[in-house]
């Protein structure tokens, strides 16, 4: 039996811990996620409960991040992680262990769980058990403890009070892009199933012919109301949303935010014909109507800042006590905010949880990796850890009725500093011009290619074939003939050369149903294309996108508007960043650690005279004034020593 079997029952209690704030960003082995083994290696014990190097390594194992190295910068890294997420994995099932769970309730979650992973027979059961290490009774304890968390985090949000008018409001008034009515159209529509005859109603329509009139006698929809799109109240269509129309009808129909006909659109095997008579954009909903999803949101925002609040005080008074000195960890504080202290594992945390990070590891040695994520990343990350730390204090100061996570804070002062950014007509039109290309549609047509070697019989076969079958007419006429296909302008297809002739080239001689281009020289060889079903790029009028771009330009201003009010705010705190110091103390002690090389056997081996320690690019040089950094009193002392918490473990 596939040991993932197992693995997957526990999903929802991983999602769970998620929730609780405890960010695993990987799936542990089955017996990792819960259970505290009676055998193995004491690594460390947390208030009291015993932590395993079996399952600190097990941990290590089931995630590709942390176990692509176990040495340098990165492996220092990973282990204060592992033992990071550890000591909550300890803290929250020690808080539980108390919550009555009953055996009927255990029996009933782990019946559940055979049924539906097909482990009814009890020697597929004891396989799968036995495949993820795991005996029914330590299976059976974890599902104990997966059912106290569960009524433990259902107690905690029980609890949270309801949202005030106050913090509805202030919802509101900072995420009104959440609460809008969408877009509608005002219009009628003509279907019909044949293309020609939909050409010949456009033309009839362009040529200022009655729509309605038309729809009534043509359309094979909603011919009995003149083709409107919804029910005519008052003379006029009700309004509908994108969704009533297919989706490529939709498209073209809701680009015409002025109004107006759309062209012979197909779509299912029928063709339509749109006429916006009015656009209707989106708008903000009332308070009184959005208050429904309004009060969910908030809720949900106050449930997951109390979950944290758990989490932070299990980890307040929390002492460690280790065993084992390979797992005995450093984990100082990183920054300091509003008198709270920031661990560095959880920089860590946000590295490992990187999906750039995952990728840069797969194109680098992990040394290298090292040096551009405490060069680029690290920095990053700790600024981003410094607002959401300051946040809950700034609110306040601000008497803000903001709800949720310290995230969730940092999110709403930035909406705050950013709620009277507008996009002006003059952004909106700098935008369009400045990327233009990005609302082009590139040319296309169907080309066939007559290949030569004599440049004389390709112009002579230009002059003569005036229509009829090309193939056959240019190999009479000694050419090799390539047939392209459809081909769009600049996609590569076609080189540069016969790319211009096609696309850009205003030469192009009449033949038959297509066209003939100039004679190109590509390499030894002369080249004519026969052209058909050509469509020239086309680009979508500003007013067509103004929607589209003001909605995109006035996200980037105030993306900088609020972040630019959330740095002067978090100013006044005058946090203290200690990122440089705590890498340089790392990178010295990783140094220690190494074992030292010969310097002439590694200078022979690599051109250099390294001794093995960590380059300064892991950790960049030493910052001034920090040489002989002191360690960190929760991890100074002998072996055994039980310390208080060091702030990253509070």
């Amino acid at each position: 039996m596939n040991k993932k079997k197992v693995v997957n029952v526990f999903m929802g209690v991983l999602a769970l811990l998620l929730i609780v704030g405890m960010a695993y960003q990987f799936t542990p082995n089955l017996g990792d996620l819960f259970a505290r083994k009676e055998t193995g290696t004491p690594a460390l014990t947390v208030n009291g409960t015993r932590v395993t190097v079996e399952e600190l390594e097990n941990v290590r194992r089931s995630n590709p991040i942390l176990s692509s190295t176990d040495t340098g910068v990165l492996g220092d890294d990973f282990k204060t992680y592992i033992v990071a997420q550890k000591i909550e994995q300890a803290l929250v099932t020690g808080a539980v262990k108390d919550i009555k769970v009953s055996r009927g309730d255990v029996n009933t979650k782990v019946t559940e769980v055979r049924e539906q992973n097909d482990l009814t027979d009890n020697k597929k059961w004891t396989d799968a058990l036995q495949g993820a290490g795991l005996t029914d009774a330590t299976y059976r304890e974890q599902v104990r403890q997966q059912i106290a968390i569960e009524r433990k985090v259902e107690e905690l949000k029980k609890a949270v009070p309801a949202p005030t008018d106050a913090e509805l409001r202030a919802y509101y008034d900072l995420n009104p892009e959440r609460f809008q009515t969408d877009a509608r159209i005002q219009g009628r529509q003509i279907v019909v199933a044949d293309k020609a005859k939909a050409a010949a109603l456009l033309t009839q329509l362009k040529g200022g012919a009655d729509f309605a009139e038309l729809a009534g006698a043509n359309s094979t929809e909603f011919k009995d109301r003149g083709g409107a799109l919804g029910p005519v109240e008052n003379g006029v269509p009700r309004p509908v949303a994108q969704v009533a129309l297919p989706s490529e009808v939709g498209a073209a129909a809701f680009a015409l935010t002025t109004g107006g006909l759309t062209d012979v659109v197909e779509s299912g095997g029928k063709f339509y014909i749109v006429k916006v008579e009015k656009y209707l954009p989106p708008a903000p909903k009332p308070f009184a109507e959005a208050k429904t999803d309004l009060t969910t949101a908030v809720q949900e925002q106050k449930q997951n800042a109390a979950l944290e609040a758990w989490v932070t005080a299990l980890k307040k008074d929390v002492k460690v006590e280790y065993q084992d000195i390979n797992w005995k960890v450093e984990n100082p504080t990183v920054a300091t905010v509003g008198g709270q202290d920031i661990p560095y594992s959880e920089v860590v945390g946000q590295v490992v949880s990187n999906q750039q990070f995952a990728g840069l590891l797969q194109q680098v040695p992990a040394e290298q990796a090292a040096g551009l994520v405490n060069g680029i990343l690290k920095p990053q990350v700790t600024q981003q850890l410094i607002q959401s730390y300051a946040a809950p204090a700034l609110a306040e100061r601000l008497k803000l009725n903001l709800t949720g996570t310290r995230q969730e804070l940092a999110a709403a002062l930035a909406a705050y500093g950013s709620r009277n950014v507008k996009a002006s007509d003059a952004d909106i039109a700098a935008f369009y011009a400045q990327n233009k290309a990005q609302f082009e549609t590139p040319g296309s047509a169907s080309v066939n290619e007559a290949s030569f070697k004599d440049q004389a019989k390709a112009v002579a076969f230009r002059g003569s074939f005036a229509g009829g079958n090309f193939t056959a007419a240019a190999t009479k006429a000694g050419g090799t003939v390539s047939e392209r296909g459809s081909v769009t302008a600049g996609s590569g297809t076609l080189s540069e050369e016969l790319n211009a002739a096609v696309f850009t080239a205003k030469t192009l001689k009449d033949a038959g149903e297509g066209s003939l281009t100039d004679v190109v020289k590509v390499g030894e060889r002369f080249s004519v294309l026969y052209v058909a079903d050509l469509k020239p790029a086309t680009t979508q009028p500003l007013s067509a996108v103004r929607g589209q771009i003001e909605t995109q330009v006035l996200a980037q201003k105030k993306s900088e508007a609020g972040q630019k009010f959330v740095d002067a705010q978090v100013a006044t705190l005058k946090p203290k960043d200690n990122l440089k110091t705590v890498l340089a103390a790392q990178e010295k002690r990783v140094a220690a650690q190494t074992p030292k090389t010969p310097a002439k056997e590694e200078g022979a081996e690599n051109g250099t005279g390294s001794t093995g320690g960590t380059t300064p690019a892991e950790g960049g040089a030493p910052a001034e004034g920090t040489e002989g950094t002191p360690a960190t009193p929760a991890t100074e002392g002998a072996e055994g020593t039980t310390d208080p918490a060091t702030p990253a473990e509070r």
